[in-house]
């Protein structure tokens, strides 16, 4: 059986029905260690420093020379403002992730702000209040 063609419009290229287990594995990977760094590093840029980030996801290119980073503040709506902060730091993530991970190359990180967590609870809140005004309807009638 023959795989369709997708075309990836992060990256912008043709895959066959997505990312590869090596992709899957190396994001996986770099998400924990990530995620660890975040944890035990007190980073010099004050934009950064007692600043509590969660990685939610990490996106390869086909290539693994791209990692495209998503992350989060828990509580705080100023995940965005903290991009070119991180921007700043890339090149010290990446000597951090050197020293953890085995990899031929290490990929560029870009980083995005994740508002999905946001999203869904907007429309958890347009649900509930749906929701609320049916059953007033109901009890109305």
């Amino acid at each position: 059986m023959v795989k369709p063609f997708i075309f990836d419009q992060e990256f912008g290229q043709k895959s066959a029905g997505g990312p590869s287990q090596r992709q899957l594995r190396v994001a996986e990977e770099i998400r924990h260690s990530l995620a660890e760094i975040f944890t035990k590093t007190e980073f010099r840029d004050t934009e950064l420093r007692n600043k509590y980030l969660t990685v939610t996801e990490v996106k390869m290119s086909p290539d693994l020379r791209l990692a495209t980073v998503y992350f989060t503040r828990l509580g705080h709506n100023d995940a965005a403002e903290l991009v070119p902060a991180l921007k700043r730091v890339s090149s010290f993530l990446r000597g951090q992730l050197s020293s953890r991970l085995k990899l031929k190359f290490l990929p560029e990180l870009h980083f995005i702000a994740d508002t999905s967590l946001e999203y869904a609870a907007k429309i958890d809140n347009l649900l509930h209040r749906s929701e609320v005004r049916r059953d007033l309807e109901k009890s109305d009638s």
